[in-house]
């Protein structure tokens, strides 16, 4: 995993912040506290965040879905994004960590934009199945445990409205993926991942070099594209 573009240099990293990261306040000072965090790995990269906002405002998004949360950096920019009444639905399984984001949350004022359900995801996302709310979400946010994307991915495409969007993280796992002797469990679910996406013929999809890789899914109006 990479909380900053790996495919860039120090230097030319920190000039692409310079002269493009308008990042909140409230943001940097999440994003800065997490960083100090044993697993501050984890947490998505600032030029990330900025574009995914971008992407939530030009949909004109009201209700998104994000599978794994953190400590609530991911959360925090999309939902500064969302109108009056929008709402985050945010599953993860740690309240330790998650408890880090809630006070930025009520700090920026969203954190009524915020759902969070403390199970596993697969858990929470059959329940919305369930209870009907296929078709009604306009983006997504993938960022888990690698072995379980599929079963996020099937999930969150039926909750996506046709032309939903859905960004899936970490899918050039800093470039790991090219390496066909590496066995990791992550590394070949990743690399199974990806190919299977590529044959999928209900998506619209562009894996963006941004990160660790996002790869930007777009739910087709009928069944193939």
């Amino acid at each position: 995993m990479s909380n900053k573009t790996f495919t860039l240099s120090d230097e030319l990293h920190g000039y692409l912040l310079s002269v493009s990261l308008r990042e909140p306040d409230v943001c940097r000072r999440l994003r800065e506290w997490t960083a100090g965090h044993p697993w501050a790995r984890m947490q998505i990269a600032p030029e990330q965040a900025q574009f995914m906002a971008l992407l939530v405002r030009l949909i004109g998004a009201k209700r998104c879905l994000e599978i794994g949360t953190f400590t609530g950096y991911s959360a925090l920019w999309v939902a500064m994004q969302l109108p009056s009444g929008g709402k985050l639905v945010a599953c993860d399984i740690s309240e330790e960590w998650t408890a880090i984001g809630r006070g930025y949350w009520r700090e920026a004022g969203v954190d009524d934009r915020i759902e969070l359900h403390l199970r596993p995801a697969v858990e929470t996302l059959d329940k919305l199945l369930a209870g009907g709310q296929e078709g009604s979400f306009d983006f997504a946010f993938v960022d888990a445990d690698k072995e379980n994307y599929p079963a996020y991915f099937e999930r969150c495409l039926r909750l996506l409205r046709p032309n939903g969007l859905m960004a899936i993280d970490n899918t050039l796992w800093s470039g790991r993926v090219l390496d066909e002797t590496d066995d990791d469990v992550d590394t070949v679910a990743i690399r199974d991942f990806n190919r299977a996406l590529l044959r999928d013929k209900r998506i619209d999809l562009s894996l963006i070099p941004i990160a660790d890789g996002l790869t930007l899914v777009r739910k087709c109006m009928v069944s193939a594209c």
